[in-house]
């Protein structure tokens, strides 16, 4: 079974820390997904300069393909965060760099090779969103996460990725239960075939039109090993789809409920597990390293 991200790499510099992570939604579910056994591989623009290099050999390290990607002009995405009592906590972004602003355009080169996987995943952060009608035309699974930023609920948003997505992922830490169901409902009425919201210490839920599957979140068993919380959801993710993956999941076989029972179980202590790992996947370097 073969995984690909597809979108957004950056740089997470931690400015408490002064160093610099190889990050990014779209490689950490690739490189998330490659730590739980599947192959996998990374697909997207990275920029030219220093920081650019430093993501592409990170990546690679992590033994996730990136044979496929391009490089251009321009600089690399950079968001800055600290780390307060274990949570990240995101003090801004220069937009994602050239990733963002000159995303890949899958030709007919590049879709031979998307469809060689059995699941892709990008994300609101990756400008991929006028690829994923392509996406749809192929027997690989597309997931993508729609984040939590309330500009990616919106009714018009929502059906520019909800047709062409086999699964879409929510962050819903900030709303209860009922808004989180509704919200659920919502994203699988405008054509999702699965929705998954996350929620923190609250566990998740997934729903597909037909079954809603709640789980607990999985407890911290040493709170004084934990490093920070960067990555957990993406990680949730990753250890979700592969579970699935193993169960079969294909786009004509949609997850029974104990399917979606075992996902959110396997998920959590994919979640649980990235809580000792520094960063996305670590590899960092003090800041301003050339």
């Amino acid at each position: 079974m073969r995984v690909l991200g597809f979108g957004d790499n950056i740089v997470d510099r931690f400015v408490d820390r002064s160093i610099d992570y190889p990050g990014g939604n779209s490689v950490n579910v690739a490189v998330y997904a490659r730590r739980l056994g599947l192959e996998a591989a990374y697909l997207g623009v990275f920029g030219d300069d220093a920081l650019g290099r430093f993501l592409r050999e990170a990546i690679a390290d992590t033994g996730v393909a990136v044979d496929h990607c391009v490089v251009r002009d321009g600089e690399s995405g950079v968001s800055t965060l600290r780390v307060d009592s274990g949570d990240r906590v995101f003090l801004g972004w220069n937009g994602g760099g050239v990733t963002v602003r000159e995303p890949l355009v899958l030709d007919r080169g590049l879709l031979a090779y998307v469809s060689s996987f059995d699941l892709v995943h990008s994300s609101v952060y990756s400008g991929s969103e006028g690829e994923l009608p392509k996406l749809a035309g192929l027997d690989t699974l597309t997931t993508f996460d729609l984040s939590s930023e309330e500009e990616y609920r919106t009714p018009g948003y929502l059906d520019r990725v909800c047709p062409y997505a086999d699964l879409v992922l929510l962050s819903c830490s900030h709303l209860d239960e009922t808004a989180t169901r509704d919200l659920l409902a919502e994203a699988v009425r405008r054509g999702a075939g699965l929705a998954l919201a996350t929620r923190g210490a609250e566990g998740a839920i997934a729903h597909d039109g037909r079954t809603t599957v709640a789980a607990p979140a999985r407890p911290l068993d040493n709170w004084a090993a934990l490093i920070d919380t960067m990555g957990c959801g993406d990680a949730f993710l990753a250890g979700f789809v592969v579970s699935l993956l193993r169960a079969g999941w294909r786009r004509p076989t949609p997850p029974d409920r104990h399917q979606l029972e075992r996902a959110l179980h396997d998920g959590a202590d994919a979640a649980h597990d990235q809580c000792f790992i520094e960063a996305a996947f670590g590899r960092g370097r003090l800041t301003g390293c050339v």
